[in-house]
């Protein structure tokens, strides 16, 4: 009966977010028809002293995976609807470019370190950007580099169409990589606001027009601004084109649906404005930050104030394009979001501001309870399929993670788990793609369901090596935030 009712109302609606909701409420009907069978199991099994402790244990473990997917699976749900709700509301809006009521001054930092071959296309990109020239002041940072980087800088600044602009090479020889970086500037910056661009995000004309719009709705609420970054070499491989779903998916889905629903922003590393006054009053940004970008978020919401989505506000970057290079880039973000979660994990029991609160909870299931349960499911599927291939040559061997034979509940819910996840994660691209001008065709949809079951697989592998990566750091006192420089290419 559940089955033919999804498949009915796949049929008369032909919406994926109809059969998404539809297979949810549907999962949620079989859980707890589920749950009530194993109570009654369970009662039987204590009065006639069956079923012992290895049982009770295999289906606890089992139960705890199967809730903990169906609660990652209904955040993804809530998030997905935050965002379709958002875009209904700014699709119809015309976006225009008129004078603003005011254009403080930007003083614009880009860290480059070892960059010759993607920092002049950058910074001509911010140079040539709609916002006055006198108003923005740019600071290239040649951060410890062993190539031409800063030659290239000169050679831009120097130019004739750039000689009269208010911008400057710092060749830095410090520590602390890409924070050290930006605290060295902070020193020399004189705009009101710093805006950041990393070395290979070549922000589009209007970028800062945009960003600069957004923060003067609420100049002393909203402290930051941030906008969105594409991908610049994405048609050059398959993994590039995962990378693109993947950034699509965050800033057209997930950014958009918790500052819509929620009023919180995530500064995403590059592309972003932020008060120059307030970095200053937090003492800059904190030295040793993996992943400065969201730890400095987290400072900002604990002062109660707001990081700003520019949805408009677009800026090209060169993603890894080898499996080598994309592993170690994003095994540095996991390290750098488990500190930060753990830094900040006694906030959800404090007197913090709710947002923090909701941040905390959102990183701390992310990275740890649905990390755990996927690898925990990952487990239970291995075990058993080893001992089911044992079972072949030994009967007396059963399978140790089973709520017994013949339960068709139990299958059902396995089914629409796993059913639920590939639609979610399909219809996320999906909509994500379809905000964007030509990007939502049907080639992108087998890619999202080949990188599912590729792709999107690596995450759980560098999450546990982040997690045991940032376990041998603190047993072995090992300096754990040496920053591992990503490859550029030519383009």
């Amino acid at each position: 009966m559940v089955a033919w009712f999804f498949w009915l109302a796949t049929v008369i609606t032909g919406d994926f977010f109809v059969m998404a909701i539809v297979l949810f409420i549907c999962q949620g009907v079989i859980y707890f028809r589920v749950e009530k069978t194993m109570l009654e199991r369970r009662r039987l099994s204590w009065f006639l002293n069956k079923g012992g402790g290895g049982t009770m244990i295999s289906e606890t473990l089992l139960i705890v995976s199967l809730v903990s997917i169906w609660m990652s699976l209904l955040m993804s749900t809530l998030t997905l609807t935050g965002a379709i709700h958002f875009w209904l509301k700014h699709s119809t809006k015309l976006v225009t470019t008129e004078p603003l009521s005011a254009y403080p001054k930007v003083t614009i930092v880009v860290p480059a370190h070892n960059e010759e071959l993607v920092i002049a296309k950058t910074t001509r990109a911010i140079l040539d950007m709609n916002y006055p020239a006198a108003k923005v002041e740019l600071i290239l940072i040649a951060d410890n580099c062993t190539d031409h980087t800063a030659d290239v800088m000169r050679a831009i600044l120097n130019s004739r169409a750039y000689r009269f602009r208010n911008a400057r090479v710092f060749e830095r020889h410090g520590g602390g990589g890409k924070t050290g970086a930006l605290n060295d500037a902070l020193k020399m910056a004189t705009g009101d606001y710093i805006g950041v661009y990393d070395a290979d995000a070549m922000p589009e004309e209007n970028a800062l027009y945009f960003l600069v719009k957004e923060a003067l709705k609420d100049p002393d609420q909203r402290v930051a601004v941030f906008g969105r970054n594409k991908t610049r070499n994405a048609k050059q491989n398959f993994l590039t084109k995962c990378i693109n779903q993947e950034i699509v998916v965050t800033q057209r889905i997930q950014h958009c649906a918790i500052w819509h629903m929620f009023k919180i922003g995530r500064i995403p590393g590059t592309n972003f404005i932020i008060r120059r006054d307030f970095v200053e009053s937090i003492g800059g940004w904190r030295d040793g930050a993996l992943t400065e970008d969201t730890d400095i978020s987290f400072t900002i919401m604990q002062s109660g104030k707001l990081i700003a989505l520019a949805y408009n506000s677009e800026a090209f970057q060169q993603e890894p394009e080898t499996l080598h290079d994309y592993y170690f880039q994003r095994l540095r973000w996991a390290k750098g979001n488990y500190q930060v979660v753990v830094h900040n994990f006694m906030h959800l029991f404090d007197h913090s501001n709710w947002r923090v609160k909701l941040e905390t909870f959102y990183y701390s299931c992310t990275f740890f309870w649905f990390n755990a349960a996927i690898i925990l499911s990952d487990l239970i599927f291995l075990a058993n399929v080893v001992a089911l291939g044992v079972h072949l040559f030994d009967p007396s061997v059963s399978l140790p993670f089973t709520f017994g034979e013949g339960n068709i509940l139990i299958a059902q819910l396995l089914l629409f788990n796993w059913l639920m996840m590939i639609i979610l994660y399909a219809l996320q691209i999906s909509i994500a793609m379809a905000t964007q001008i030509g990007q939502a065709t049907t080639s992108q949809v087998w890619m999202a369901l080949a990188a599912y079951f590729t792709y999107s697989q690596l995450f759980i592998i560098i999450s546990v090596h982040a997690v045991c990566s940032v376990i041998a750091d603190g047993l072995f006192h090992r300096n754990g935030n040496v920053w591992v420089k990503t490859r550029r290419f030519s383009d």
